[in-house]
């Protein structure tokens, strides 16, 4: 495939995740030759293309970096390439021998750095035996987590009990086939559903990839597969190795705010068609040990037991002057200087609703942000109030490693090239012009191009040698029940763990149900995050207890346990980023653009502003992501078609309100 690849372009990107993405796909809709490349080294997506799940199985293509999402079984060979990234050594580069006299070169990385602290647990039941495979697996194979200094647990093909970590024991396990990947065969879907009291089921359009339904059906979960009600038995390992590819296990976690930038760029390039979202049903709050529904819209203020009738007035008092706070700037000009947790103590608000707040709604730091971010996040949380449900949030389905592979299909249909598991060796700088003027693959080829943007995680040390990294921690978690039990048990929910000592950070919790198509039935996906202080495990762990019991045998015929089990857990922490300045890398030609890797805030924004600044220097009089033309202006030329001058955004404003009048029905036919 390399030899075939044309020798010039106008962008080259290398790196799949969310913002690079979206460059490509803005560039690509600007009419700019756009290479899209990942390299099998860096690439930590395990996510397999709906080709390999349902033809050859050797082919294994990756999307969305560190923004991806994949199976369980995904997940184990993501942690054994972990192990052997960690091996890499650098052999010597013969692409050396082609930098010419009045060029020089800026080597990349082979090796990823930006996951450390990697620990597994397991407490569910082990009782997996050599027969064990994922149900729809085409073939049967083994990636072994071998400890470097335990080869006694290598033979043993042990698993990792609640007090073994990933480097003291080694497991065994197959390998499989996830089912959403390959943006070419993404879900095209132009609606938000909404998660009520009654579990809801997917239309027939949403739940089929496209292959054939006599070829794939017996192996594509469906949306009655996960919302199914689960038995009331005990959940073992071996279940979860075999309902493998019902999981979708993001790298990183995070939710799209109704109103935010995300899906604003969503509905305008029309790629909310090749996805489909659910509704946050929560919001939750921790507070004096126990968890507890947090009211946000104003049906649930008023219905509220929690809050008395005069809280419920003082709340809504408040949340009223935040949505027009920019109006009465004398309420608050005064308190500027303090943070927004001791502002809200001026106005009268009891403890219990400083609480729900301050966690809840605006969910800043206590200690660190300012009265003025305080009030700008009131705000935000209150105006994406209601446009798809009763929570400003959206998750979409099969996880957050979707969002990437949409933008990459937008790129490929307007003329991208992608060619992942592709190494870029370097890139070549011109010494007189000080720019960047081709890349050297793998195979020696040189390809030149006038744009050139790099995911921070491909520098060598050399280029990052000044550059400064904040760290994010993360667990996953497997349980068997919600850590606030309902009617229903297909509920979306976001609580924050506040601080408890000083120097740390509140502790995002997001657990998914199986609707979201990310878990199997009868069990949840729970995913936390915060600012790292010390390693993941070390930071999250007291949370986890808090929330959570471990799995235990004698156990099994209790049904009154008070936490949720917990059947298995991983820790790991991850490199930040977001914050990191241009100027911070050396040497980097005008031409070289970076992109950060996720940041620890809860929406996308970055991601988007992010992209947008750089397309803006790469084709300044371009619309961003402009809407798709409409099929009546395309001209056909030929053999060819070409988009008529009067584009529109009829197209894009269509499925806004198709969107929102979708999400409207769902609404009121839920309160019906």
């Amino acid at each position: 495939m390399a030899d075939n690849l044309p020798s010039e372009f106008d962008v080259v990107v290398i790196g799949t995740g969310l913002p690079e993405s979206i460059i490509a796909a803005a560039c690509s809709r600007s009419g700019q030759r756009v290479l899209h490349v990942d390299s099998p080294e860096i690439a930590m997506s395990l996510q397999l293309t709906r080709e390999a799940q349902f033809g050859d199985t050797n082919l294994r293509s990756y999307y969305g970096g560190n923004w991806a999402s994949f199976s369980f079984s995904g997940l184990l060979s993501w942690l054994k390439e972990y192990q052997e990234n960690s091996d890499i050594v650098n052999e010597s580069p013969a692409w050396q021998e082609q930098i010419l006299e009045n060029e020089e070169a800026i080597a990349l990385s082979r090796k990823d750095k930006t996951i450390q602290h990697v620990e597994v647990f397991c407490y569910a039941s082990q009782d997996l035996h050599e027969d064990v495979e994922e149900a729809g697996a085409l073939q049967k194979n083994h990636a072994s987590l071998t400890s470097a200094n335990s080869t006694e647990a290598a033979d043993s093909a042990c698993l990792p009990t609640e007090n073994e970590s990933l480097s003291t024991v080694s497991c065994e396990m197959p390998i499989e086939q996830t089912p959403s990947s390959d943006p070419e065969s993404a879900l095209e879907v132009n609606d938000v559903e909404e998660t009520g009291e009654k579990e809801n089921h997917c239309d027939d359009k949403t739940c089929v990839p496209s292959t054939s339904e006599e070829e794939s059906s017996e192996n594509v979960p469906t949306a009655e597969d996960f919302t199914e009600q689960p038995k009331k038995n005990r959940i073992t390992y071996s279940q979860i190795i075999k309902e493998g590819r019902r999981f979708n296990i993001d790298l990183v976690s995070k939710l799209l705010y109704s109103r935010g930038l995300l899906i604003d760029l969503l509905i305008k390039s029309n790629v909310s068609r090749y996805a489909e979202f659910k509704n946050i049903t929560r919001i939750l709050a921790f507070r004096e040990g126990r968890v507890e529904q947090v009211p946000c819209s104003r049906a649930d203020v008023f219905n509220s037991k929690q809050l008395t009738m005069v809280e419920k007035r003082m709340l809504m008092k408040f949340l009223t002057f935040c949505m027009e706070y920019e109006e009465h700037p004398d309420e608050y000009k005064a308190y500027e200087e303090i943070t927004f947790s001791e502002y809200l103590k001026t106005q009268k608000l009891t403890p219990n609703l400083q609480y729900f707040v301050l966690h809840s709604i605006a969910m800043i730091s206590e200690r660190a942000s300012s009265t003025i971010d305080g009030l700008k996040a009131t705000k935000n949380f209150l105006c994406c109030l209601g446009r798809y449900g009763n929570t400003p949030f959206l998750f979409p389905l099969y996880g957050q490693g979707e969002l990437p592979q949409c933008f990459c299909r937008m790129c490929a249909v307007f003329g991208g090239i992608y060619c992942l598991r592709h190494s870029v060796q370097c890139l070549v700088v011109d010494k007189e012009s000080g720019k960047c003027k081709a890349i050297i693959d793998q195979f020696g080829q040189r390809i030149m191009s006038k744009h050139f943007l790099v995911e921070d995680s491909y520098f060598s040390e050399n280029t990052c040698s000044h550059v400064q990294y904040r760290q994010i921690s993360r667990a996953v978690l497997i349980t068997d029940r919600s850590v606030l039990q309902t009617d229903s048990d297909q509920q979306i929910s976001i609580l924050t763990v506040p601080a408890e000592e000083p120097g740390t950070s509140a502790v995002r919790v997001i657990e998914l149900c199986s609707s979201t198509m990310t878990c199997m039935k009868g069990t949840y996906l729970v995913h936390l995050t915060c600012t790292s202080s010390e390693t993941a495990r070390e930071d999250l762990e007291p949370v986890v207890q808090k929330l959570f019991t471990p799995y235990a045998e004698t156990e099994i015929e209790n049904e009154e346990v008070e936490k949720p089990r917990l059947l298995w857990a991983l820790y790991f922490n991850m490199r930040d980023s977001s914050h990191v300045s241009r100027n911070s890398y050396n040497d980097l030609p005008s031409n070289v653009y970076v992109c950060s890797g996720p940041d620890c805030g809860l929406g996308n924004d970055n991601a988007v502003k992010q992209a947008e600044t750089v397309f803006q220097q790469i084709c300044p009089n371009e619309d961003f992501c402009a809407p798709p033309p409409n099929p009546e202006d395309i001209i056909l030329d030929g053999d060819s078609l070409q988009p008529g001058a009067s584009e529109s955004s009829a197209m894009s404003e269509a499925n806004s309100e198709t969107l929102e009048e979708s999400a409207n029905l769902q609404n009121s036919e839920t309160s019906e």
